[in-house]
């Protein structure tokens, strides 16, 4: 009798966690290539589990794929150890137990980015050499985007009519990572051509429970899940899970009353936890109707209409002007209030506040936003790196800076922890900045990074970096492109110090209609020049401007005026490109952009009355 036609008939258990297992012998290196290396070990983990009574047992393939292999320098390996996989399960199986090939989730908890040519050929290639060597399904598990596993569901229907299980997994009960309902995401898999659709990994039984509480019954799909022996404990650097295996002798009849079928574990299963799955499932059947438990819907407030434009609605309007003003690297502030009062007063439209640039510490931009705002009555374009936050504090601080009614930010990478004041602090970067852009317009959607409702739709406006001091220039744009599919509104570059460079920038984003701030920086001196070229990352100087500044060394005051004629003439051949302008200010010296904001407002009054003339 075939997989499906006793899921029809009865409940089935299958195998827990091989890595749980792996990992208290010590093992701490690839799992799917013991597979090759340590073959008896394997199949005394599948031993182990058939023993303990699992009627399904799964290859041990997880991460088997061309590109987790590939971390290990193993890509070439792909074929041999998924073949390896299965005929190590069938061995430990010995007939009395179906056998599924495993193809796991690729992109994991985090951020996603879409899924790409590299990654269904990677699928594609796994999918051939579980079915070369004769499984008895396949089974998609961990997916916590719902378009990869859509994706490799597709690839497998179309390759086989053997029964194919697909589990997603989720950060919050009864909701995807992109906010899709748990009930919605299953019936999307049920059409697709799943058999048996249903969650694993990251929740205990409790809440897998609970999640399943508003799922239907399928007349086409049955129900599965594999839960986590609980959450884990971090104890002496590993992480630990301490569930009794007795509770999931409880628990099964609780999946059973939900309409699943298929009972597995997860992470920390051992076989003590799937013997008390098959002891709890004795004298249980399979339900055939089922009462649903709606879960009741948050309602996210209507976006409020903010009565002052934003800067991006500023520059999307008429010609405007940005200064970049550092926050204090110390706790005098006075000189930093006196600098945005005097930018206020010279018409500017906003504030740009860097997030610890040049990986130094800084009072935290955020504060000094809301304090701008208050005191002085200026909008602040907030920068966000994604170098000193974690997703859980990258969450949290957008929710703060909505809170605080700031509305633009700039998304960016961050530079690198080891060139600043704390070489030895770690740098995080749990997402890059295409998908910070994409988490703060889900955001925008009223949706939290686990895809949980945040009760309110944010209203950010997301610039992004654009690098434009590159040999290729379309190489940046193609970044620029990529950004603006990801949400980008805006773009703010990085400083220009050539007008042929300006001429390159702007025939190179002349299709583009996403505003451009151009980044305009005046020298205060040749050592400042010699040091912007030759020391930070991401800018260069022509030798024409570098010879014009070193003929000022040791004049203060010509310095000054040299670099301030610098920047008018790349204004002057800025201005038939680009409306916005993004003046950085070196070391606070605000009286710098004070007067290249008053050119350009000259300029652009001129620029209006020759025009009415015509």
């Amino acid at each position: 009798m075939g997989l499906l036609e006793r899921l029809k008939k009865e409940i089935l258990i299958g195998d827990g966690a091989a890595g749980t297992l792996l990992y208290s012998y010590g093992i701490d290196r690839c799992f799917d290539q013991l597979n090759l290396s340590k073959p008896d070990q394997v199949v005394r983990i599948h031993e182990a589990y058939v023993d303990a009574g699992a009627d399904v047992i799964q290859t041990n393939t997880y991460g088997a794929n061309y590109l987790k292999l590939s971390r290990y320098g193993l890509e070439e390996e792909v074929t041999k150890i998924n073949r390896a996989a299965v005929r190590l399960a069938k061995q430990a199986a010995g007939g009395e137990a179906f056998v599924l090939g495993t193809i796991g989730g690729i992109h994991g908890a985090g951020l996603h980015s879409s899924v790409s040519e590299e990654i269904k050929r990677g699928f594609r290639e796994q999918l051939y050499a579980l079915l070369l060597e004769g499984v008895d399904g396949i089974i998609l598990e961990t997916y916590y985007d719902l378009d990869e596993l859509t994706t490799v569901l597709r690839m497998a229907r179309d390759e086989t009519n053997l029964p194919i299980i697909a589990n997603v997994s989720m950060h919050e009960p009864g909701v995807l990572q992109n906010g899709t309902p748990l009930e919605e995401a299953l019936k999307q898999l049920d059409v697709l051509g799943a058999n048996v659709v249903g969650i694993n990994c990251r929740l205990g039984p409790y809440h897998m429970v609970k999640a399943l509480e508003s799922v239907p019954l399928s007349k086409t799909a049955y129900l599965a899940a594999y839960p986590n022996a609980s959450l884990p404990e971090y104890e002496d650097g590993k992480f630990i899970y301490k569930t009794e295996p007795d509770y999931f002798t409880e628990i099964v009849r609780k999946f059973r009353d939900q309409g699943v079928r298929l009972i597995g574990g997860c992470c920390g299963t051992t076989p003590e936890h799937i013997q008390a799955l098959a002891t709890g499932r004795q004298y249980l059947t399979p339900l055939e109707e089922k009462q649903i438990i709606k879960q009741k819907p948050f309602v996210i407030k209507t976006e409020t209409i903010d009565k002052e434009p934003s800067i991006f609605e500023k520059v999307q309007s008429d010609r405007s002007i940005i200064v970049e003003l550092d926050t204090p690297r110390h706790l005098d502030t006075e000189p930093f209030f006196r600098g945005a009062d005097a930018l206020k007063r010279a018409g500017v439209d906003g504030l740009t506040l860097a997030d610890n640039s040049l990986a130094s510490p800084r009072i935290c931009n955020a504060t000094m936003a809301s304090l701008v705002k208050k005191k002085v009555g200026l909008d602040s374009l907030v920068h966000i790196t994604c170098r000193d936050r974690n997703l859980i504090g990258l969450q949290s601080h957008l929710m703060g800076l909505h809170t605080a009614g700031i509305r633009d930010i700039l998304a960016i990478t961050g530079d690198p922890t080891k060139i600043g004041d704390f070489p030895g602090a770690t740098s995080v970067y749990d997402a890059t900045s295409f998908e910070l852009i994409k988490l703060i317009k889900q955001f925008n959607e009223g949706i939290s990074f686990s895809g949980k409702s945040l009760r309110e739709k944010t209203q950010f406006k997301v610039a992004a970096a654009f690098n434009p001091n590159v040999r290729n220039i379309g190489k940046s744009v193609e970044r620029m492109e990529k950004k603006i599919k990801y949400g980008a509104d805006y773009f703010l570059t990085q400083p220009v110090f050539s007008l042929e460079k300006i001429l390159e920038v702007g025939e190179a984003t002349k299709h583009i209609t996403a505003p451009i701030y151009i980044g305009i920086m005046p020298l205060v001196s040749a050592r400042n020049a010699e040091f912007l070229h030759n020391e930070v990352p991401g800018i260069k100087l022509p030798d024409d401007i570098r010879r014009r500044m070193a003929k000022t060394e040791g004049k203060p005051r010509q310095a000054k005026e040299e670099g301030l004629a610098i920047a008018k003439e790349l204004i002057d051949s800025a201005f038939g490109y680009f409306k916005g302008f993004y003046l950085i200010t070196p070391f606070i010296q605000y009286d710098l952009s004070v007067e290249l904001a008053t050119y350009i407002q000259e300029k652009t009054k001129n620029k209006q009355k020759k025009q009415l003339l015509h």
